[in-house]
């Protein structure tokens, strides 16, 4: 079995990706969706998020929304507005966002080499959420949501992807958010021999986002194997929808946390508190940390520098000298008391796609008593917590630009 390879993805028909891209499944509720969706028959947000189309009080998890899922998808394909490939094939995909961009392979990914650790993970997932992605992937005997994976250096892929990304794209939207998403169809036979081998001779892919649905197929897959007496491992179950970017190339944004008291502490007590592991420096602007061990505090309407101290940075463990665990160990627990960051609701998390005025922000309505800037994770220490076989504290990377949902589905007969 190969690492990758080609599949006959199902897409919008020409001059219809406007109308049916659609943010991933999971970066809006459902009223988010229901409006963004609103007079947009075509929204891949009808399958992505068919509760829209039920009664505001229809539990998100019920067996009504998987069918209405399905029954969305089959009127898509039957008006046309989804056609499948004759043949398989490879899928260049580009996203560019401001000055940023990047270019990857749309393929279908290992199940098997993603069960033994080669398509290599970094987060604990939920089993509930595990659940919704199994039940969505039957329902349309597809994957739509695609697994955001990165690999290493590989400056072969690299050049093919450029050269099929050179011409006029296949699909070329520009969303909501001004993220330019466009896919170019990789049908020549010896670009895709050569990319099957390239990515069979390298170590392994990481996973950047998409652990649910990663799981979801692997689970799908095992499931149908016991299932089916004629099992041979090339059925297309055996595979997951994939989207695999040059490491280089993608971009992880802070991950900020944000604490609603200072654990009865006062102004003075806390930063003394603080005080104890980091330097503080009171800055006149904003602080955006720029290096590891850098922090950005915002406590009643002013801004501070934190850096902790060297000697508590750990030089050999992958997961210990991470930005976001530096404060929990050293911050977070000690002095806020705030030592489980999946269950303790005196911190929330922001995407730095908001801003540091979002932290200054909900500071200054009182919500909240204080914010933390962190620097971005880098995705080499990514790669070192995952080939270490470990796992990253929630809320540890965040990705932009983010894939659309839609524009290539794997199907599964």
């Amino acid at each position: 079995m190969h690492l990758i390879r080609p599949f006959a993805g199902l897409r919008p028909a020409p001059g219809r990706a406007a109308e049916v891209a659609a943010p991933p499944y999971d970066v809006l509720s459902a009223d988010e969706a229901r409006m963004r969706a609103a007079g947009k028959p075509w929204s891949f947000l009808h399958i992505s998020k068919a509760e829209i189309d039920l009664p505001p009080e229809t539990d998100h998890y019920s067996p009504q929304v998987y069918a209405k899922s399905r029954e969305n998808f089959d009127r898509m394909i039957a008006a046309g507005v989804l056609r499948r490939d004759d043949a398989p094939c490879y899928y260049a995909y580009r996203l560019t966002m401001g000055e940023h961009r990047q270019t990857g392979l749309v393929a279908a990914a290992s199940v098997a080499d993603y069960d033994t650790n080669r398509i290599r993970k970094h987060e604990f997932t939920r089993p509930d959420k595990e659940d919704d992605r199994v039940r969505q992937i039957d329902a349309l005997n597809a994957q739509t949501g695609p697994v955001l994976l990165a690999y290493p250096a590989a400056p072969e892929v690299d050049a093919i992807l450029a050269r099929a990304s050179a011409g006029t794209p296949d699909a070329d939207v520009t969303a909501d958010d001004g993220i330019a998403h466009a896919i170019w169809v990789i049908r020549d036979a010896a670009d895709i021999e050569r990319l099957t081998a390239a990515f069979d001779a390298m170590p392994a892919l990481y996973i950047a986002d998409g652990h649910h649905r990663s799981a979801a197929a692997s689970r799908v897959a095992a499931h149908r194997h016991a299932f089916n007496p004629k099992h041979t491992g090339d059925e297309d179950y055996n595979y997951f929808l994939s989207v695999i970017f040059p490491h280089h190339q993608m971009r992880i944004m802070d991950y900020n946390r944000v604490v609603k008291d200072l654990n009865r502490l006062t102004e003075e007590e806390f930063l003394a508190g603080v005080g104890e592991r980091f330097t503080i420096e009171a800055s006149p602007s904003r602080v955006k940390p720029a290096q590891v061990g850098e922090y950005g505090l915002y406590l009643h309407g002013k801004w501070h520098r934190l850096t902790i101290r060297p000697e508590l940075i750990p030089a050999d463990d992958p997961v210990a000298r991470l930005d976001v665990s530096l404060l929990s160990e050293h911050l977070l627990g000690p002095v806020l008391g705030i030592r489980d960051l999946r269950r303790d609701k005196r911190i929330d998390f922001v995407g730095g796609i908001r801003g540091l005025a979002e932290l200054e922000r909900r500071v200054d309505s009182g919500e909240i008593a204080a914010a933390f800037a962190l620097h971005p994770t880098s995705m080499e220490d990514l790669m070192a917590v995952a080939d270490a076989g470990e796992v990253m504290p929630p809320k540890s990377t965040w990705f932009e630009p983010k894939l659309a949902d839609g524009l290539v589905s794997h199907m599964l007969d």
